[in-house]
């Protein structure tokens, strides 16, 4: 874990099966009255969550942060859009990037750091059919070696 990040609240484990990562970048998020205190519970979910980038901006859409249990009328759309906070020319390089053909924006990782809440963006490339068997077999022949190795030490 790099230094200076805290408590990793979600990450995003199907982006790696999904998407072949090509680099990641560190964001900050617009965040509005109680939902930062639902991130601390951790009720977040970045399953199904992607940015883009209009106007110059980047914005998250479809990260679901649970309503705050004690946020009564103050409480928040949960799939509410958010901007995400980024130097300008990191925006200028994604968006070269992000023209080119299968690229996306996709967060991997929502973590705190100095109490604030940090979303590690990643520019990833879709993975086909053939290349998700290829990293199963790859894994399991990982695997079998460490098994077998473990057996081997056991004698």
């Amino acid at each position: 874990m790099p230094k200076g990040i805290g408590k990793i609240v979600a990450q995003n484990k199907k982006a790696y099966h999904d998407f072949f990562v090509e680099d990641t970048y560190e964001a900050g998020i617009v965040l509005k009255g109680t939902e930062i205190k639902s991130i601390r519970a951790g009720r977040v979910n970045l399953k199904d969550a992607f940015a883009r980038i209009e106007k110059g901006e980047v914005f998250l859409y479809n990260m679901h942060i649970s309503p705050y249990e004690q946020g009564n009328r103050f409480n928040h759309d949960p799939l509410r859009t958010r901007k995400l906070l980024l130097n300008k020319r990191e925006i200028a390089k994604l968006i070269g990037e992000t023209k080119e053909a299968g690229y996306s924006l996709i967060p991997t990782k929502l973590y705190l750091k100095n109490g604030f809440a940090k979303l590690e963006l990643a520019l990833a490339k879709g993975k086909k059919k053939y290349d998700k068997r290829e990293d199963l077999k790859r894994k399991e022949a990982k695997r079998e070696i460490e098994r077998a190795f473990r057996e081997k030490q056991k004698m």
